[in-house]
């Protein structure tokens, strides 16, 4: 299996070596052609307008939007919102995945904060159900999903932090930044059985 990480801007690297500690190669993506003989796709958390904007500049926002229709991708954070249709304002996103995000949802850097998480997709042959521990960095919020749509994970008061829509996965938060594994491993059954 071979994983790239999208790698303009933002939190690549942790990705990185969250992957390469399960054993999976991984590739810096930042042309178009470093997309050949990828198995799937992580783009990061950073900042979501510069991530569009170099994308444009790179030329490679078609190859990615492309990449995307054709193998799972997965969006941290700022990756989130760039597969997103809907963000309420005009910016370069992949626009492939029906949810509508609102960016910098919990205020501003330091308003960040970390939770535990139900998330009942990580539980895996009837093992005991742990929380997993979510880092929000300035994130969005998933505000409202389309019909295809599963939602995976929530906040209190119904907001939505985790969706999964076909091939497509986004989580508001950055499991890169933590020591558990499993949405990366997740990220990897995701690819194995597509």
């Amino acid at each position: 299996m071979k994983i790239g990480i999208l790698a303009l801007q933002g939190a690549f690297i942790e990705h990185q070596y969250m992957l390469e500690k399960l054993g999976v190669e991984t590739v810096q993506v930042r042309l178009a052609e470093h997309l050949l003989g990828l198995d799937g796709l992580i783009i990061p958390g950073g900042e979501s307008t510069t991530i569009g904007k170099l994308a444009v500049d790179f030329h490679i926002l078609e190859d990615l939007r492309q990449f995307g229709k054709e193998h799972p991708v997965w969006g941290t954070c700022a990756g989130a919102i760039f597969l997103s249709k809907d963000i309420h304002r005009n910016q370069p996103l992949l626009g492939l995945m029906d949810i509508t995000t609102a960016r910098n949802a919990f205020g501003r850097q330091v308003d960040s904060f970390e939770t535990s998480l139900d998330v009942p997709v990580l539980v895996k042959n009837g093992s005991k159900p742990a929380p997993f521990p979510a880092v929000f960095i300035r994130a969005p919020l998933i505000e409202s999903v389309g019909e295809g749509v599963q939602v995976l994970a929530t906040l209190p008061g119904n907001r939505i932090v985790a969706a999964r829509e076909g091939q497509w996965l986004v989580t508001s938060f950055h499991p890169e930044l933590t020591n558990d594994d499993r949405f990366h491993r997740y990220f990897m059954e995701m690819i194995s059985s597509k």
